[in-house]
């Protein structure tokens, strides 16, 4: 009785892991970001997920396919540009699964298989480039060799959604070149910066003399009208003074008589003979003035 209960046990252990495997081999759950392309039989089924999966053990088999965008690194490559430079590069690119069925048909590993024409293709396009451009237009073999290797993983399902130079490393007489070339620029462009500074220095002091000028030239403008302003109103008083002075001495003239004038003669005469002169001038009213003063008298 005891073997028969020792053989039920086994047989029922063997059952219960016989049902474990098929479990685990029979349901896998699939993220949302992944496919399991499903070969029965070795025949493809297609894609299957997300979610869970329902797979017969020993008859099916899943391959799991990655959807999200990936990232490989290309490492160093020498390639040697169209003027026979040597120089190395290393490179990022970027892609991502959008048949999962054909990625895994059409190519074995399509990552190695896409990593070995990226090798290829670097430098296939830096053949065709002079050292000046390549260190200066990375953009521009960044899109060709986007565009190349897309147009060789297209056929895989996959697509190539971008490419990024991370380094270029020329000769070492390329750089010691480079690094004069940087310091005659820096030189220059200091030279440049002075002359420039000094230029502008000479228009400001220019501009000041010259706004000097205008000033001082105003300043004297506006003295000058001023001096004229008061010239002329120190005109218009003398005149103005001179006509009231004649006012009151045509005033006072009119009130003198005859006999005062004459008397006034004779003053003037007396102060004539006072001079030490030789020779006296009479007006011609003198004798007429003495002939009314002593008729008179």
């Amino acid at each position: 009785m005891d073997i028969f209960s020792g053989g039920a046990v086994c047989i029922v252990g063997a059952i219960l892991v016989l049902l474990f495997l098929f479990l685990v081999n029979a349901v896998k759950v699939v993220p949302e970001y992944q496919r399991l392309v499903v070969f029965r039989l070795g025949r493809s089924i297609g894609p299957k997920g997300p979610g869970i999966i329902l797979l017969i053990p020993f008859i099916d088999r899943a391959v799991r396919v990655d959807l999200r965008e990936q990232l490989r690194e290309v490492p160093h490559q020498v390639s040697i540009t169209k003027d026979n430079a040597p120089i190395s590069i290393d490179f990022l690119w970027y892609f991502k699964v959008l048949d999962p069925a054909e990625s895994v048909l059409q190519v074995g590993n399509f990552e190695a298989a896409a990593a070995g024409i990226a090798a290829t293709t670097l430098r296939a396009v830096i053949g065709g480039i002079p050292l000046d451009d390549v260190l200066s237009e990375r953009e521009h073999i960044n899109n060709m060799l986007r565009t190349r290797l897309d147009e060789v993983t297209e056929r895989w399902g996959v697509k190539v959604t971008n490419v990024e130079i991370r380094e270029i490393v020329p000769p070492r007489e390329v750089q010691d070149a480079m690094n004069r070339q940087m310091s005659a620029e820096r030189i220059r462009r200091a030279l440049v910066t002075e002359s420039m500074g000094d230029q502008e220095a000479a228009k400001n002091r220019a501009e000041g003399t010259k706004q000097a000028a205008i000033l001082a030239a105003q300043g004297e403008r506006e003295s000058n009208i001023l001096r004229a302003e008061g010239e002329k109103q120190a005109q218009a008083l003398r005149a103005e003074g001179f006509a009231v002075a004649l006012e009151q001495i045509f005033a006072a003239a009119e009130k003198v008589d005859q006999k005062t004038m004459t008397l006034q003669y004779f003053e003037t005469l007396k102060a004539l003979g006072a001079s030490p002169s030789t020779k006296y001038i009479f007006p011609m009213e003198f004798t007429s003035m003495i002939e009314n003063f002593v008729g008179k008298k």
